[in-house]
């Protein structure tokens, strides 16, 4: 099936089809339903590939995520998807799984397939790779990674403030031993986080803190949660690094037969479903994947007549949300 039997049947010419199928708004509303009937009863598929080399607009977008397993990955994932469709784009989607050797491969890969922008919500960024991008001349968007330049936009969490947020609660309710679980401690973005822990703690001197990391999942924090008990230090509460890692804490607190918030504390990060739906549901700080996926729609389409925004980094200020697995610091602390 080809382009001149689909424009036939829906008696247009070829270039009223290929409008239709760029979704362009100069084609009739009653003459876009002819066409767009036509095409459902052809059963005709638009060879996409062509159509790039012959008009060097993919009306694709890439996004490449550390870890679509995840909940807050995919979230924005979805809100950038929902939006790219909404104006006639489709997403292409790429995971890493924090491994520096697929980021590369996944951007050089999106770049061949000419996509009209890349958001990259990912850890594992090199500054050589920054550079490759910003010689590419495609709009790009990070997530808390790199440096705004001319053709990047950073999005950036305020992720001090709102640990500092975590810290301050958790201290007011008498709490003065924690615990933090990370992962993959060697990236630079997420050892910072560490460091921002660390960091607001040592802002009120009768705190004190010990880190513990392991992998990005369930069980990665049920496994760093372990260790950071096993390792003789008693916190009354652990602060995790994101809401996924805080649900295995809980998972191994459980199976030490301490309750929570009694006999333990525990907060996440994120905000996602899941932390509304666990067992007790979890103290956390919300980061707006949604807008998050909105800005990145906006920034990297571009909307006719209409020049870039000129803000090049966008902060965002996370939302400190109190739910069940936080109470006041056991008088007496249990052996673990």
């Amino acid at each position: 099936m080809n382009l001149e039997q689909v424009a036939r049947r829906a008696k247009v010419s070829t270039a009223t089809v290929s409008r239709v199928l760029n979704n362009a708004d100069v084609v009739k509303n009653t003459t876009r339903a002819r066409v767009m009937k036509a095409i459902a009863e052809l059963k005709y598929h638009p060879n996409l590939h062509a159509r790039n080399l012959a008009g060097g607009k993919s009306r694709t977008i890439g996004v490449i995520a550390s870890n679509m397993e995840n909940p807050f990955f995919f979230d924005i994932y979805k809100a950038v998807e929902s939006d790219a469709h909404a104006r006639g784009y489709e997403v292409l989607v790429a995971n890493t799984d924090y491994r520096s050797e697929q980021l590369v491969t996944s951007i050089r890969l999106m770049i061949g397939r000419r996509v009209e922008g890349l958001a990259a919500i990912v850890s594992e960024m090199a500054p050589e790779l920054i550079e490759e991008l910003v010689e590419t001349r495609i709009p790009v968007v990070f997530y808390d990674v790199g440096t705004p330049r001319q053709n990047i936009t950073n999005i950036r969490v305020n992720y001090r403030r709102g640990v500092e947020k975590v810290v301050d609660y958790l201290h007011s309710l008498g709490h003065r031993r924690l615990g933090f679980v990370g992962h993959h401690a060697m990236l630079g973005p997420i050892n910072e986080r560490m460091k921002t822990v660390v960091d607001a703690v040592a802002r009120i001197p009768s705190l004190a803190v010990r880190t513990s990391a392991d992998t990005d999942t369930l069980q990665g924090g049920r496994e760093a949660t372990r260790a950071l008990l096993d390792s003789g230090f008693a916190p009354t509460a652990i602060i995790c690094v994101n809401d996924v890692m805080a649900v295995g804490a809980l998972r191994e607190l459980r199976e030490r037969g301490l309750r929570v918030p009694q006999d333990m504390s525990v907060t996440g990060f994120d905000n996602v479903k899941l932390s509304e739906y666990c067992y007790p549901a979890l103290t956390t700080v919300h980061i707006p994947r949604d807008r998050i996926g909105h800005i990145i729609c906006e920034r990297l389409i571009s909307k006719a007549g209409k020049p870039a925004p000129a803000d090049r980094e966008i902060v965002i200020d996370p939302e400190f949300m109190v739910r069940e697995s936080t109470g006041q610091a056991p008088v007496v602390i249990r052996k673990y």
